[in-house]
């Protein structure tokens, strides 16, 4: 990759990978750069407006978007920021922001919206689960995470989003909680702007014996 760094960010558009955002020897890297698996091959492309690390990135028709994160890996400065790559004419416009400033946190699209969950702050971990409409710009609080952790992973099949793992407390902590967000079928292709907390999560977690909690 051309440019070494940790805390970034990654999505997929027709087949290529989107290296965004990061930090390394210091400072935030603005560097967004493409890699195609079919020619083995990396390009440069048009970078971050605000650079910053541990942020989350989802990629929705033809458009990536970059949101969250925080300034010199510190969740003492997280971010609300929502900038929005329009993959075929190499440029970043800026979008309504996260509501809830925060950083490690993940994302997952599921029926064109953008799910974005925990993060970690110096007053502890969250619970937010926040989703945004790129058709309207706006953003929507759904049900909270059952566990609030930060550097966890997200992930949609079929008609649920899984989020897995990550830290309940700031810091290196860690966890091997997986629960299950799920949008009711009557409601999977429209959220409903006017209530706050209209879908649901489920645990499927176990606790460190292999039980369940």
């Amino acid at each position: 990759m051309p440019t070494a760094r940790g805390g970034l960010a990654v999505g997929v558009h027709n087949g290529k990978l989107y290296v965004v955002g990061g930090y390394a020897d210091g400072n935030n890297a603005a560097a967004n750069e493409v890699y195609d698996p079919a020619t083995n091959t990396w390009k440069r492309l048009s970078p971050l407006p605000t650079p910053r690390d541990h942020l989350a990135v989802s990629v929705v028709g033809d458009t990536l978007y970059a949101v969250g994160g925080r300034i010199k890996s510190s969740y003492r400065n997280n971010l609300g920021a929502n900038e929005a790559y329009d993959i075929s004419n190499d440029r970043w416009t800026t979008k309504a922001p996260l509501p809830t400033a925060r950083s490690g946190i993940a994302s997952a699209v599921l029926g064109g919206r953008i799910f974005v969950f925990g993060g970690e702050s110096p007053d502890g971990t969250f619970h937010a689960n926040e989703a945004y409409d790129p058709a309207a710009d706006h953003w929507t609080a759904m049900a909270p995470m059952l566990t609030s952790r930060h550097g966890l992973g997200a992930a949609a099949v079929g008609d649920k989003i899984h989020v897995l793992c990550g830290g309940t407390k700031p810091g290196g902590m860690a966890s091997n909680a997986h629960e299950v967000f799920t949008i009711p079928a009557v409601a999977s292709s429209r959220i409903d702007k006017n209530r706050l907390f209209p879908y649901s999560f489920t645990s499927l977690s176990r606790n460190s014996r292999g039980q369940e909690p």
